[in-house]
């Protein structure tokens, strides 16, 4: 190793990486970087791509957010940028595209893109992208695969509507309405209800796109929310608890979205006791995981029912097992929600469905931007933001 320190150049590019970190994490910043810059393009030169670009990104991040020199970042930051459209490229080519990798490379390269100003090759490659996955849909519903279909068309429709595109979103709306109409007469026909409601909710999303607030959604969102009741009763039958409350909150939001508020808060009601009694079961075995995962669940049955301090305060003990991103953009979900349809206002119910598309892709930070930035926007919501930064310790104390 003290070779290696002496002659950097004959390095690997992964021992310089590693020799570059340590130089950091020992405050040799301009030894590490250098290190950590000559690791990337070592990388680059033996087409290892992906490892290039991951380090010229953070080259220009640290550059960026650590030391405060946007001018000395955007070179590495465009360099990363233009390593993932080879990268994006290359997976296109190969027979069995990998659609996750795809969308990380993306979603990486817009990123980039957003974070130097770069405007004209924001709008050029999210277009780019937008079209590319409306054909990748094209060729997985011509090979019947419904499901791969799905996802590639879902962001196609995302990047569309970054761009603000409301004839190509609406095209791609009508696409994913027409496969997942298939999909939920397969599911009901096989007695899936999970699967079903599951179908008839993703359904609902894109038919509210469409035709907004109307019958047609309404009706959709209430056959999603009569299906995760069916789906709670058949958990419960089988002594499932964990399960039946996991489809009873499914349930109580569905109905809530679809009009229903009743019966949302008939359900809600029933379904706080039963959860009350999960967290018990999961406490007693020293399950902190799945007391967290339950404890959310009643945050969000809670504030559902309109009690919202109780809500916060089971959040703030959330946050105390498992403070993380995730969480906090499903407690702004369930805000988004429960707002947007007690005012029938389809902008925030579709942001609450934005936040659940990044999550599903990984990415929890980008879905609490889109969250935070609807919510304050909301004058009326100042009150319950106020309660959720007391119980992630943002303002002052919880006063529940």
């Amino acid at each position: 190793m003290r070779k290696l320190a002496i002659l950097p150049e004959m390095a690997s590019p992964e021992d310089l990486e590693q020799m570059g970190f340590q130089k950091l994490n020992e405050g040799g910043l301009k030894e590490g970087l250098k290190l950590i810059l000559r690791a990337a393009k070592k990388y680059e030169d033996e087409r290892k791509l992906e490892d290039a670009a991951r380090l010229y990104r953070y080259f220009g991040y640290f550059f960026l957010e650590r030391l405060g020199k946007p001018d000395k970042a955007r070179a590495p930051l465009l360099k990363s940028a233009s390593l993932y459209i080879s990268l994006i490229e290359e997976e296109l080519s190969r027979f069995d595209v990998d659609i996750t990798r795809l969308n990380e490379f993306c979603s990486k390269t817009l990123a980039i893109f957003a974070v130097v100003g770069d405007e004209k090759n924001l709008n050029k490659y999210a277009r780019h992208f937008a079209e590319m996955y409306e054909d990748l849909g094209k060729g997985y519903v011509e090979n019947g695969d419904s499901w791969m279909a799905i996802r590639a068309y879902e962001d196609a429709f995302r990047y569309y509507k970054l761009l603000g595109d409301e004839e190509a979103s609406r095209r791609v709306a009508d696409a994913l309405i027409t496969i997942y109409g298939k999909i939920t007469e397969e599911l009901v026909a096989k007695g899936d209800s999970a699967g079903a409601a599951e179908a008839f909710y993703r359904l609902a999303m894109y038919v509210l796109e469409l035709f907004g607030y109307d019958s047609h959604y309404t009706d959709m969102m209430d056959t999603a929310a009569r299906n995760y009741e069916k789906a709670s009763k058949i958990a419960y039958s089988g002594g499932d608890l964990d399960g039946t409350t996991t489809y009873l909150l499914k349930a109580q939001y569905a109905y809530l979205l679809s009009g229903n508020v009743s019966r949302a808060k008939l359900i809600g009601v029933n379904n706080i006791r039963i959860i009350y009694q999960v967290i018990g079961d999961f406490q007693k075995q020293g399950d902190s995981a799945n007391t967290a995962r339950k404890l959310l669940e009643l945050a969000q049955a809670l504030f559902a029912v309109g009690k919202h301090k109780e809500a916060f305060k089971a959040y703030h003990e959330v946050l105390d097992f498992e403070s993380d991103l995730k969480n906090k953009a499903i407690m702004r979900s369930a805000i988004l929600k429960e707002y947007g349809a007690r005012n029938k206002e389809a902008a925030c119910i579709s942001t609450a469905w934005e936040v659940e598309y990044y999550l599903e892709r990984g990415n929890p930070g980008k879905a609490v931007e889109v969250a935070d930035f609807r919510l304050n926007s909301k004058k009326e919501l100042e009150t319950v933001i106020k309660l959720l930064h007391e119980a992630e310790g943002i303002s002052q104390e919880p006063s529940y």
